[in-house]
């Protein structure tokens, strides 16, 4: 079954001025509006969350839900996650794409959690992830497992 998640991104703005304004909002029916801009690389605001910082997000949390959903799913207990992801923008055969996401989460799981099944749950939210999925950039995957 299809699900469908709508969205609208405002702009406006003269794209005639050199300096045209890079800035726009994504908004959602029910949701807080996001500001949106271009990369600062590209004339964009860097307070502002760009098209490779959302993508990296995306798949980021997509990651994150999956796995955790693994866990809850096989009673593994994680108590907390953080993951300092990065979205690598690559010009690659005159083509300009995002090449790969860095996963570097650091998970916190209780005393005693066998830490080898963690990390195999880590990589087979992979396979389940909808958003790695659905594109075709390489997701590159370097979890910490931390007992508290």
């Amino acid at each position: 079954m299809a699900h469908t998640y709508p969205l609208t991104v405002g702009w406006t703005g003269n794209t005639l001025d050199g300096t045209y304004n890079r800035n726009a909002t994504v908004t959602n029916p029910g949701k807080h509006a996001l500001a949106v801009s271009s990369a600062p690389e590209y004339a964009g605001d860097p307070a502002r969350w760009n098209p490779e910082d959302l993508l990296g997000s995306a798949l980021a949390t997509c990651h994150m839900l999956t796995f955790l959903a693994l866990c809850a799913k096989t009673k593994i207990q994680v108590l907390a996650y953080e993951d300092h992801a990065e979205a690598v923008l690559d010009t690659v055969d005159k083509v300009t794409r995002i090449t790969k996401v860095h996963l570097r989460p650091v998970i916190r799981v209780a005393r005693g959690t066998s830490m080898a099944k963690v990390i195999e749950l880590f990589e087979k939210a992979h396979k389940y992830c909808f958003v790695a999925n659905s594109v075709t950039c390489e997701a590159v995957m370097a979890p910490r497992v931390v007992e508290v």
